[in-house]
């Protein structure tokens, strides 16, 4: 198929991860009515129907940290060897966004080692928040540090707040909590200062920057007006836009334009959110990608992950 297209934002769950996840707690993740079914033929074959040259596997939502540093650990080893193993065998078709453990640092650094170099991942993934605490969080500058100087890709898919109860107003997380938790914790790296420290980090977020294409301005108002940031220093906007985005979910007609003209379109992305978005809104996704866009994100996707 022409113009054939980077997925970078695709996920699996195996039994043990989804067993794990039931037993903690995360019966209806994030509030959706069930785990989706997942296998590496399905996830080829969806691939090959919408157009899609390779996908860049991550755990979602949430997570693999549910409470527990030690289980933490092992789940992660777990889901990014067998994530690995099959970049491994189809590296043609599929790349990898280790799972690091956070809230718990230690355990975090280990994994990023372990998984960068001896399991060749393409880069690390994070949620949003890690029990409530935000990617500003200081606890979690060792870890920035070592990606800096790594120069890792470090993608960030959204999570639940905490007492999500009060605000979800019992509907699924993902359809609104998700974009202001993306806004949230990209807001947290603005005024803690970790994106200005670390500038070899390589972010990318999700849903076309949530509502960060509307929020940034206002933002740099707080900065200049009310937090006395001063007007030389980097701007929210120019900060913002140093990030990357995917565009997985209803990127047409609204979101993508409103993206690109806040921020350009250098660092935007393709994602389909599959296997969590199923197969029939995976291709009406597609199908509002034009050729202009399927040729950019693809050339912006091999920019930032051609090795």
């Amino acid at each position: 198929m022409a113009g054939e297209l980077i997925d970078v934002h695709a996920h699996f769950v195996t039994g043990d991860y989804i067993a794990a996840a039931t037993e903690a707690g995360h019966v209806t993740p994030d509030g959706m009515p069930r785990w989706p079914a997942w296998t590496p033929e399905d996830h080829l074959s969806l691939m090959d129907v919408n157009g899609i040259q390779k996908s860049f596997l991550s755990v979602s939502s949430p997570g693999t940290h549910f409470g527990d540093d030690v289980a933490a650990r092992k789940l992660s080893r777990q889901v990014n060897e067998y994530a690995a193993d099959l970049a491994r065998r189809r590296p043609d078709r599929f790349g990898h966004f280790a799972s690091l453990p956070l809230p718990d640092v230690e355990g975090a650094l280990a994994e990023l080692a372990h998984a960068l170099d001896e399991l060749g991942g393409d880069g690390v993934a994070l949620m949003s928040n890690a029990h409530g605490r935000y990617l500003g969080d200081p606890a979690y500058e060792p870890l920035w540090e070592e990606l800096d100087r790594r120069r890792a890709v470090v993608f960030v898919h959204p999570t639940s707040p905490v007492n999500h109860e009060q605000v979800a107003i019992g509907r699924p997380r993902p359809m609104l909590e998700f974009i202001f938790d993306t806004t949230r914790t990209v807001s947290d790296l603005v005024f803690t200062g970790v994106l200005t420290r670390h500038p070899g980090i390589r972010w990318i977020f999700t849903h076309g920057g949530g509502t960060l294409p509307l929020l940034s301005d206002r933002m740099e108002l707080f900065r200049t007006a009310f937090f006395g940031g001063s007007p030389d220093d980097a701007s929210v906007v120019e900060q913002v836009g140093k990030l990357w985005f995917d565009i997985a979910g209803t990127p047409f007609p609204r979101q993508v334009p409103a993206l690109e003209k806040a921020f350009g379109a250098e660092r935007v992305l393709y994602g389909s959110d599959y296997c969590f978005t199923p197969p029939p809104a995976v291709a009406a996704q597609v199908a509002s990608v034009d050729a202009t866009w399927r040729a950019l994100t693809t050339a912006n996707a091999r920019r930032l992950l051609d090795r």
